[in-house]
């Protein structure tokens, strides 16, 4: 088996971007290592580097899950991550309004705010 560290520090990369990894590198402290050791290692080196499902495919249903636990900050990242996964405003659209009938309506008024500005800032447009 390939080492689960490397596979998910690529995988984290080919998501959410060598600026927005550089920068969570930058911050890392002998205090919370360990902890990103664990997140790279279990989330992007198993779960996110899986081959069942595409990224595309892991980008809507973890915007969907961030949005319905009202995890705003890191559904606003994972947005932005999007672009990288081959997801399209229809592909978040239609998760929110999963998130609006299975999850409530405040959890995806709050999600489809933030989506909006972070779409409308990626594309240099108003939604």
């Amino acid at each position: 088996m390939p080492d689960s560290s490397n596979k998910g520090m690529e995988t984290r990369r080919a998501v959410l971007g060598d600026a927005h990894v550089d920068r969570a590198e930058s911050a890392k402290t002998d205090f919370d290592a360990p902890f990103q050791s664990m997140i790279t290692d279990a989330a992007w080196g198993q779960v996110w580097s899986g081959d069942h499902w595409t990224k595309r495919e892991r980008s809507m249903v973890t915007l969907a899950l961030l949005a319905a636990l009202g995890h705003y900050e890191e559904f606003e990242m994972h947005v932005r991550a999007t672009i990288r996964t081959g997801a399209t405003m229809e592909d978040i659209r239609e998760a929110l309004m999963h998130v609006g009938i299975y999850a409530g309506v405040p959890h995806a008024n709050q999600a489809f705010k933030i989506a909006k500005k972070v779409l409308s800032e990626m594309e240099g447009d108003s939604l």
